[in-house]
């Protein structure tokens, strides 16, 4: 899986998809490896009804993300301003050796 907690994605097909006038991105929130799944801040938004509970002892419509499937996004790359494809390189800091993502377009780390 190349896509982590935290990376920016943007998105290629579904309800939310990009289009060249309207680009969609977002936060990634979390990953579930086992189904490839992930849930995208801001993205594929639903209203779900909710039952009056202690936490919320008003209940009503409640807005909330949902999973999409992995295959629908692709790393952003802020450089060119669109979806990345990136080769992954390993740098030695003092010793201690790290894996970074390198954007194949702009070469600048991801």
């Amino acid at each position: 899986m190349r896509i982590k907690k935290g990376d920016t994605v943007y998105i290629l097909a579904g309800k939310n998809k990009s289009t060249k006038e309207k680009p969609r991105t977002g936060r990634v929130l979390w990953v579930d490896v086992a189904k490839g799944q992930i849930l995208v801040e801001g993205i594929n938004v639903v209203k779900k009804h909710q039952r009056p509970t202690q936490k919320n002892p008003k209940g009503g419509l409640v807005s909330k993300e949902q999973p999409i499937h992995i295959s629908n996004v692709a790393l952003y790359d802020s450089g060119s301003g669109g979806p990345a494809k990136f080769t992954s390189k390993v740098i030695d800091e003092g010793g201690h050796k790290r894996r970074v993502r390198i954007s194949k377009r702009t070469g600048e780390e991801i």
